[in-house]
Order: structure tokens, then C-alpha cells, then sequence
């Protein structure tokens, strides 16, 4: 095995160009698919962590009958006494936090300018807040008490030309059914990074919420956040609601996510396919070159007595070389590619998908198990591709190749 290894060293060697650009040629593969496989984690995992933190929560405590496509304002529709039920939730020691929101449906307007809106009544003082606070950009985060400010997304501010004290004319529709209209004032503008978000939503004490939309003591649901992703099954079981509620969790909440990941999945298994396609064909094209040039040579080692296996072995031998040769730097350009593009990211800005919270920009988040996924379906494909190389040199009759043109 030492003399084939050795044998198989010195013919890489013969055409050291052809040998550096085969295993090259594996190491763009390996790089390319490290580099899809982390950026698809990255976008995936941000858009489940801003879907949570941002619409689903972890979990929801809502009526049965709320249909959260349309707002729902009605009462039978709504959650009574929202608090405490939200204080009962909170005391679960898997429980971060539970705090009620109302959701209501109005249009913004100022002087020419209008937009239709999702107003969130949240209580202010919730650290489910956190991410609204933390992305304010200018002005100063609502109170509890505050009956007429409201936060307006970066987005949707820039398009109403709006900042930080100018008042707008928000129309809400009601319990009842009917429409009222009140004037207020931008506090602040916020940004979760997150555009389809961001360009639709303004926020606004739940108490003042709960007045306008005339639903008082009710909200649309109880947002709960937990300590861990993995806790929401048993904090599930350990409530108890009364028979009208529905408990939710977020793959309930977020079922396209789940759809549109499992999609995504099968496109990108397509693509591997393509890129390790073209690795493959390289890797056949050197091996079978080397083969048709050392045809004398193959003949002249089955002539004294080599057998067929060990000619086999030779090429398979070299084939592995190229894979390690290829792996070792994929992983170095694979890496640096990953690192190169989280530097800045791409910003994508509003071309996010339509009911999904797409972020801003995209960064790669490589994950180990996917990484050495990838790295053994390269290894494993440049083998097999020098398989058929292998074998065709094995099976080369001594008197044939020993005629063959130098």
C-alpha cells in the first residue's frame, strides 16, 4: 500500500498544474456548497428568530374563534382580563415573559400622503418590547400612560415623510364595527431591520388601543416568550386556559416559514447536485487524461506483474489525494467566503418574501453538522469519480498498452 501511495504521490506530480487545478476545482465545489448551505441557516434562522420575537412569540393564548387575517375586534373574539391572565402565565419558571397585545387594523395620513397601517397595542413597560426599544432611531420609546403618541417603523416614516414630533391622522376601525378618527403624535421611529415589518406597523400603548378600538379589558392575545426555544412543549401542557381559549405555539404561527423552508430545502439539494456534478466531470476528465498518457507505463507494470486490483487501487489512490488535496483548501476558501460575507452582509432591503420577516440583510451562519455534510458528499463524489477511470485502466490488455504511442 506504501508503494502505491508513493506511486500515486509521483504521478500527481507529472502535471503539477492539471493536479492543482483538478483539486481546485473541489475546493470551489466545497467552498460554494459551505458557503450556500451557511447563508440558507443564516436567512432561515434570522427569519424564524424575528417571526418570534416579532409577530409569533414562542406562544399564544387567543380565543378560538379570533381570526388573526382579519383583526378581529369583536369581543367573543378577544381575551378578557388579558393581565391576569398574562400575570398567571409569567409565574411558569420556563416563562421569560407574557404580556397582552391587541392587533387592529387602520390607515395613516399627512397632508397627501397615506398608508394603511397594523397597529400593535403592547404594554410599554414588557421586556417583549426589547427589540422595539433597542431599535429606536430618534425620538423616545411610548409610556404606559401616553393617549396620544405612537412609534412608527423607519419604513413607513420615510414614505409619509414623517419625524419625531409631527402629528398624523390615524383612522382605526372599531369593535362595532365603525371607524374613528384621532390625531397623534410620532414619539419616535423604530427599525427591527426588518422591512415588511417595519413598513407596516406603528405602536401604541394597549391601554390607549383598547379605548379607540373601544375593546376594553380585552386583547387579541397573550405573546409569550420563553427562556428556551425547547421549553414550549412542556409549558404548553402545563397551561390551563379556560375552554374558549386555544393555546398556539410558533410552528403553529409560522406554518409557512415551515413550508417555505422544507421548498427551499428541495431547491438547494438541487443545486448541490449541479455544483457536484461539474466537480465530478473535472475529476473524470484528469484521471482519464493521466490515463490515456500513461497507457505504455500501465501496460509496462501489468507485463511484470501487477496485478489488475493493485493498478485499480493506484488511480482510486489518486482520486483520494485529490479529494483531501481539494477538502483541506475548500475549507480554507470556504471559511474565508463565509467570513468575507459577513463582513457587510448583502442588504437586500424590501425584497423579502410576502408573510415572511425577511431581514434587511442577509449574513452566513455556518452550522458544523452542515459543514461536514457537505465536506463527506464532496469526498464521497470525487472517489466515485475516479472510479471509472480506475477501472478502465485495470482492464487495459499489457500487449495493448505496450503498442500504444509514446
Amino acid at each position: 500500500m506504501l508503494q502505491i501511495l508513493k506511486m500515486a504521490f509521483r504521478d500527481l506530480g507529472r502535471n503539477r498544474r492539471r493536479t492543482f487545478f483538478s483539486a481546485l476545482a473541489v475546493a470551489i465545489g466545497l467552498a460554494l456548497l459551505m458557503l450556500m448551505s451557511s447563508v440558507i441557516n443564516g436567512e432561515m434562522g434570522n427569519a424564524l428568530r424575528s417571526a418570534i420575537l416579532l409577530q409569533s412569540g414562542h406562544i399564544q393564548v387567543r380565543a378560538e374563534t379570533y381570526d388573526a387575517n382579519k383583526s378581529s375586534l369583536k369581543w367573543e373574539d378577544l381575551v378578557e382580563n388579558p393581565d391576569t391572565l398574562a400575570g398567571q402565565i409569567e409565574t411558569l419558571p420556563q416563562v421569560k415573559t407574557a404580556t397582552p397585545r391587541l392587533f387592529a387594523s387602520g390607515f395613516l395620513s399627512t397632508g397627501d400622503e397615506s398608508a394603511g397601517v397594523q397597529i400593535y397595542g403592547i404594554d410599554p413597560d414588557s421586556s417583549a418590547n426589547d427589540p422595539y426599544r433597542q431599535g429606536l432611531l430618534s425620538g423616545d420609546f411610548i409610556t404606559a400612560d401616553d393617549r396620544e403618541g405612537i412609534l412608527i417603523g423607519q419604513p413607513a416614516a420615510e414614505k409619509l415623510h414623517l419625524n419625531v414630533g409631527d402629528q398624523v391622522d390615524l383612522s382605526v376601525n372599531t369593535s362595532n364595527g365603525d371607524v374613528l378618527e384621532q390625531v397623534f403624535t410620532v414619539r419616535g421611529i423604530f427599525t427591527t431591520n426588518t422591512y415588511a415589518f417595519d413598513n407596516a406597523t406603528i405602536l401604541m400603548p394597549i391601554s390607549k388601543a383598547q379605548a379607540i378600538t373601544q375593546t376594553d379589558n380585552h386583547a387579541s392575545t397573550i405573546f409569550v416568550l420563553l427562556n428556551k426555544d425547547s421549553d414550549t412543549d412542556s409549558v404548553v401542557a402545563a397551561l390551563q386556559v379556560a375552554p374558549s381559549l386555544e393555546v398556539l405555539t410558533w410552528r403553529d404561527l409560522n406554518s409557512l416559514f415551515v413550508e417555505f423552508e422544507t421548498m427551499a430545502n428541495s431547491y438547494i439539494a438541487f443545486f448541490y447536485l449541479i455544483i457536484l456534478a461539474i466537480t465530478a466531470s473535472v475529476i473524470v476528465n484528469t484521471l482519464i487524461m493521466s490515463v490515456y498518457e500513461r497507457t505504455r507505463e500501465i501496460g509496462i507494470l501489468s507485463a511484470i506483474g501487477m496485478r489488475g486490483g493493485r493498478i485499480l487501487w493506484l488511480f482510486l489512490v489518486e482520486s483520494s489525494l485529490l479529494a483531501v488535496g481539494g477538502v483541506i483548501l475548500g475549507w480554507l476558501l470556504g471559511y474565508g467566503a463565509i467570513s468575507w460575507f459577513n463582513v457587510g452582509g448583502f442588504y437586500i432591503g424590501n425584497m423579502g418574501l410576502s408573510g415572511m420577516l425577511v431581514s434587511n440583510t442577509i449574513y452566513a451562519e455556518p452550522v458544523m453538522n452542515d459543514i461536514v455534510s457537505v465536506t463527506i458528499m464532496t469526498f464521497i463524489v470525487t472517489l466515485l469519480s475516479g472510479l471509472y477511470p480506475a477501472v478502465t485502466a485495470s482492464r487495459l490488455e499489457p500487449v495493448t498498452a505496450l503498442r500504444a504511442e509514446k
